[in-house]
């Protein structure tokens, strides 16, 4: 079996960087994934980003509303397996559950790990006598924990928070987290569980973790409080990569403004740790532990880094080109030995059961009402089309007006489209192009349609106003004694109300001489507008290049103003100071190249310089 931990900085961003979430999951080719930093609400959750053939996932959002901590943050752990029903597969959770400290709701309703834990009674210690309850359900509130029992381990997925030694109230909420965390590793090592954490710790646990690490490194806080989680140091759990690998210098995280990359100036801080007796029987011999007997391999998927070796360096123009990925590399442990589990099912804090992402389920009433509401409508609606005067009063006898809105709204629709249409007809009327020979003939056969269907239309009205008359047989006695038949060829002619077709041929007439004018007045203001656009044209192009020469001429002074570094003797570059403070907003040049260890001649010096300050202070 094979467990990969990942921070992809954004799902939404690495799905589309592979094509499909589909995708993303196949490149890392594990059998459980787990992701951290999701940057997903719940409100987020839709079938692209949750749902892969396959798969079967578990998320943990953000719940909080604070400022910077909507969208926060956010872990997801995908199982491969074959069947999410009536399954053997060690890779399908037996009980999942979201955060750790057992007050969530979806805690309490779900199927949860084995034995409850109950955190209240465990907060009696020094470290944590002064936490309120608040403090502990805010410790859940940020989506950082996803909890799945696979029935010989428990695994955790986790994304520490991160913490500024001068922020006081992350460094108490991070401590709260940590603290918490352990009671609920060893409330499970107590009933016998084997665990297995991984995720992103932000912690960087001892100096060989850390590129350029000073003398104090390994006096940090947190620091000392994960060293003092392993075996060496009388804690329950192995660091795997860190056993496999005992002196290597390597990786997972690198700044992503400093091109840190570039140099391999990173921090481990992406972590498997893993605890708790081995599957066999004699598991209390000596030579037998957990590491020895089920943990194959344990390595960084450095192929996943955004900087390539053919990438170009920070100061010779690869400062503008963004490296697609995420700040992280995964990190993947191969476990041996692991049996199958007994017939279960998929639990039910599986993302395929999360409303926003199968839909919300619907009531009997809600059903009955749109069925009803349905049938008046058609039923109404076919009255209107065809019905008579009693039926329609008995329709609306019961409610008019919604029959009635359904009319007017049908009418609306349609005078709608229409006038659509006719606006989309006259934009393409007014967009001047160079008329064809094909359209010309086009627009004159047109307007001799128009002409036959006005006269048509005068003769059918001609013939109304006679029937209403009821003079209708007299006329046609009349005209069958008027009609001449001449033979010209095989045409016809038929004398039907001289003065009828007099008039109409002189309103063809008309229609005709009006449609010459309007073709002649468009094709000259088209010929107007191409002139038009052409002196307009060389006009912006003589802009677009004075102000590319005006541009340059600013860069050449600002190259000038740019002050050199003093190790390379480069131009450097500005940044401003992002920390609170009474210089937050306040410019500095710094060196330009990409940050490395002190030793590296290639990497950037420690030049540092603050920008001259422009205008007049407001006054007091």
């Amino acid at each position: 079996m094979k467990i990969v931990t990942y921070n992809v900085n954004s799902l939404r961003q690495r799905v589309t960087q592979f094509g499909s979430l589909l995708k993303l999951l196949n490149s890392l080719e594990a059998d459980i994934i787990c992701i951290q930093e999701t940057k997903l609400s719940r409100q987020d959750l839709t079938a692209d980003l949750t749902t892969a053939e396959g798969y079967e996932a578990f998320f943990s959002c953000t719940r909080t509303f604070e400022k910077g901590r909507v969208g926060y943050s956010g872990v997801a752990t995908f199982c491969r397996v074959n069947s999410a029903f009536s399954s053997n597969e060690a890779a399908l959770p037996v009980a999942a559950e979201e955060g750790f400290t057992g007050l969530l709701e979806s805690s309490k309703t779900g199927d949860v790990i084995a034995g409850d834990f109950p955190v209240e009674l465990n907060l009696v210690d020094e470290d944590t006598k002064n936490v309120t309850r608040q403090d502990i359900i805010k410790v859940d509130s940020e989506g950082r924990c996803i909890i799945t029992d696979h029935g010989h381990f428990v695994l955790f997925n986790i994304y520490g928070p991160r913490a500024d030694p001068d922020d006081k109230e992350r460094t108490r909420f991070k401590y709260i987290f940590y603290k918490i965390l352990q009671k609920r590793w060893e409330s499970l090592f107590s009933k016998g569980k084997r665990v297995i954490v991984v995720g992103d710790f932000n912690i960087a646990p001892a100096a060989l973790d850390r590129s350029g690490a000073g003398p104090d490194f390994e006096d940090n806080l947190f620091r000392k409080w994960m060293r003092s989680l392993l075996v060496k140091h009388g804690g329950p759990f192995v660091d795997a990569f860190r056993a496999k690998n005992p002196s290597r210098e390597a990786y997972t995280c690198w700044s992503q403004c400093s091109g840190a990359e570039e140099l391999n100036h990173g921090s481990r801080i992406d972590h498997i740790l893993i605890g708790g007796p081995c599957l066999h029987e004699s598991y209390q011999l000596e030579d037998h532990d957990i590491l020895k007997c089920h943990v194959k391999e344990c390595d960084i998927l450095s192929e996943f880094k955004r900087w390539k070796p053919n990438s170009i360096s920070r100061w010779n123009g690869g400062r503008t080109v963004r490296l697609e990925g995420s700040d992280h590399v995964p990190v993947y442990i191969f476990l041996q030995g692991i049996p199958d589990l007994p017939v279960h099912s998929l639990p039910s804090l599986a993302a395929r059961y999360i409303p926003e992402v199968r839909g919300r389920q619907q009531t009997i009433v809600s059903l009955l009402q749109k069925r009803e509401l349905q049938d008046e409508k058609n039923h109404c609606g076919s009255l209107f089309i065809g019905s008579e005067s009693s039926e329609l009063q008995n329709c609306g006898s019961d409610k008019p007006s919604h029959a009635f809105g359904l009319l007017v709204e049908q009418n609306r629709k349609e005078s709608r489209l229409d006038v659509s249409g006719d606006i989309k007809k006259r934009r393409s009327r007014q967009g001047c192009s160079q008329p064809t020979l094909k359209s010309f003939l086009q627009k004159r056969k047109l307007s001799t349609d128009i002409s036959f269907n006005i006269f048509d239309s005068q003769v059918s009205k001609a013939n109304a106003e006679l029937d209403s008359l009821g003079v209708t047989e007299e006329i046609t006695a009349i005209n069958e004694s008027r009609v001449q038949k001449t033979e010209v060829g095989t045409n016809v002619t038929v004398d039907v109300s001289v003065s009828q077709v007099d008039r109409t041929t002189t309103e063809i007439d008309s229609v005709n001489e009006d449609n010459l004018q309007e073709d002649e007045l468009e094709m000259k203001s088209c010929s107007q507008d191409q002139e038009g656009r052409q002196a307009y044209c060389s006009s912006e192009k003589d802009r677009s290049t004075t102000a590319s020469l005006e541009w340059q001429r600013i860069q050449q002074l600002m190259q000038r103003s740019i002050p050199l570094c003093v190790g390379h003797s480069e131009p450097c570059v500005k940044r401003s100071v992002k920390k609170p403070g009474p210089n937050w907003g306040r410019g500095f040049y710094v060196c330009a190249r990409a940050e490395g260890p002190p030793s590296n001649p290639e990497a950037r010096c420690n030049h540092f310089q603050w920008a001259s300050r422009t205008g007049k202070k407001k006054k007091k």
